[in-house]
């Protein structure tokens, strides 16, 4: 399971691993020039003898709590998020002042539920603790802020403290591999293997980088996931990122025996069980999907899944050429997600039913009303989460007005992303803030400015299909089939893909306007 870098990272830091890793590739991971000197890893920072994993000095003296908290980490570097939040719980349990316990606690509950109270609580306990273990909970809270410099500056400090602790190699890595900094991020996982060959996380992660990145390569990427489940034969996730990988590269018989084996070993595995649904979806057997989503829903232990869930399902509609049912199941849906207030959710369900209104005017209308509900705090809804849902919503925007050739208009929502980029240090922001620089430059007919924006995120169908038609446009034959092979390997249910597969029989069957492409 794979569950969704910029200019910080251009710089070179040159202490963050021995020369033989960086070997194979030049760029390495950035120094953020925010760094203390009280901080800095040139100096020597007095240890504990209490310690995670061997190497880690920690403020806790209870060896049950620094027990759990290692399961704990464990369990979030094989993605059992709810049981990772769970045994933190413990370890916070069995030493109230243990700040890390918290702080992972609240690390791994941001891709579920956020708790801001444990990562509050870790940032004030961290105070008494040792030095090193400062430095993981600054970053890990820094990460959940999002907020950029202190978490480049800590990870730079983590890793030139311990340049060969795998365990801090994958938690950073997998970060940067978030932030789709995917080059850097291999380099560091492959460094992850140089020490340990058989470790899951990290053989996990390279199953998935070698289908996302920028040359795919499915074949490397399912060996690298066929070593996991060898070596974690027992585990679901092994077979659960085998089931989505193969999807992502068309093998969708294998892709559901492998989603099936998973939950044989685990009838509760939810990621699995959506598989199921997904996988069926894009093979046409809508009855099976329906069936399967109705399964997850029965084991969704969290409103949002409860919900992401009953979303996919009401997409199946427009699959099968019937729009008008699937607006109706959206509607109800988004009404059902803010008498909830489940933000999270209906940002996904407004977005996704914004997007599949194929008169660009109408769909502009429910953008605007989106971007006014998110542009002030939202009730359950961190600032974190709330500035990139902000601007992927501007984004678009600028998208529905060149279709309707507002050019004026366009450049004017433009400006407002670029400020937001600018004021929060999104990352996300500042990523969509660039393509839209490319959607401005393609309609001008500049495509090297074009390509330049349009690259700026590799997981958006839409915007890979509109960095092909720039290249092809430029005379880059070569790089447009790169482009349109990566585009490939982006196969999922989603509103984005069935718009770039589905935009003449959208147009036939959709009962609200002209197709949207």
């Amino acid at each position: 399971m794979n569950r969704f870098f910029a200019r910080y990272f251009l710089l070179i830091f040159p202490a963050a691993f021995a020369a033989g890793a960086w070997a194979q590739a030049p760029q390495h991971v950035a120094e953020a020039s925010s760094r203390s000197s009280k901080g800095s890893p040139s100096h020597v920072l007095p240890s504990s003898k209490y310690k995670l994993f061997g190497t880690l000095p920690v403020s806790s003296k209870s060896v049950e709590a620094r027990r759990l908290l290692e399961t704990a980490v464990n369990q979030y570097e094989n993605v059992m998020l709810e049981e990772s939040v769970a045994t933190a719980k413990k370890a916070a349990e069995k030493d109230s002042n243990f700040a890390l316990a918290y702080a992972v606690w609240a690390f791994a509950a941001r891709r579920g539920e956020p708790n801001a109270e444990m990562r509050q609580k870790a940032r004030q306990l961290a105070k008494n603790s040792p030095p090193e273990e400062q430095l993981l909970v600054r970053w890990m809270t820094s990460v959940e802020d999002q907020n950029l410099l202190p978490a480049i500056a800590s990870m730079n400090d983590l890793l030139a403290k311990f340049p060969e602790d795998k365990h801090i190699l994958y938690l950073t890595s997998e970060w940067l591999y978030f932030q789709q900094n995917y080059e850097r991020s291999r380099v560091m996982m492959e460094q992850i293997l140089r020490i340990d060959p058989n470790f899951p996380p990290a053989l996990n992660m390279l199953g998935y980088s070698y289908v996302e990145s920028g040359n795919p390569d499915p074949l490397k990427a399912l060996n690298y996931l066929r070593h996991y489940s060898e070596v974690q034969p027992n585990l679901p996730n092994p077979e659960d990122s085998l089931g989505e990988v193969s999807r992502y590269a068309g093998r969708d018989d294998e892709s559901l025996e492998h989603y099936s084996h998973a939950l044989k070993i685990d009838p509760k595995f939810i990621t699995s069980q959506i598989g199921l649904g997904d996988t069926s979806t894009l093979m046409g057997n809508f009855s099976r999907a329906r069936a399967e989503y109705d399964k997850a829903t029965v084991i969704a232990t969290i409103s949002r899944d409860t919900f992401h869930i009953a979303y996919q399902k009401a997409l199946i509609s427009f699959w099968e050429g019937k729009p008008s049912d699937g607006f109706n199941a959206l509607d109800s849906l988004a009404a059902k997600a803010h008498e909830a207030k489940e933000p999270y959710a209906e940002d996904e369900i407004l977005l996704g039913r914004a997007l599949l209104t194929a008169d660009y005017a109408e769909q502009l209308k429910r953008l605007e009303a989106m971007e006014t509900m998110f542009s002030a705090t939202v009730s359950g809804m961190s600032e974190g989460d709330r500035n990139p849902a902000l601007s992927e919503i501007l984004r678009d925007e600028v998208r529905a007005h060149l279709a309707l050739g507002h050019i004026a208009a366009a450049q004017t929502v433009v400006a407002k992303l670029e400020a937001l980029a600018t004021s929060t240090g999104d990352q996300i922001a500042d990523d969509n803030f660039d393509s839209t620089r490319g959607f401005l430059a393609l309609q001008k007919g500049e495509y090297a400015a074009a390509i330049d924006g349009l690259s700026s995120d590799s997981h958006s169908p839409l915007l890979v299909q509109q960095l092909s038609l720039a290249l092809e446009k430029s005379g880059d034959v070569s790089g447009a089939q790169k482009c349109r092979a990566r585009l490939k390997f982006l196969r999922s249910p989603t509103v984005e893909w069935f718009l770039v597969t589905h935009p003449n029989g959208f147009q036939a069957t959709n009962e609200e306007g002209s197709a949207a492409n």
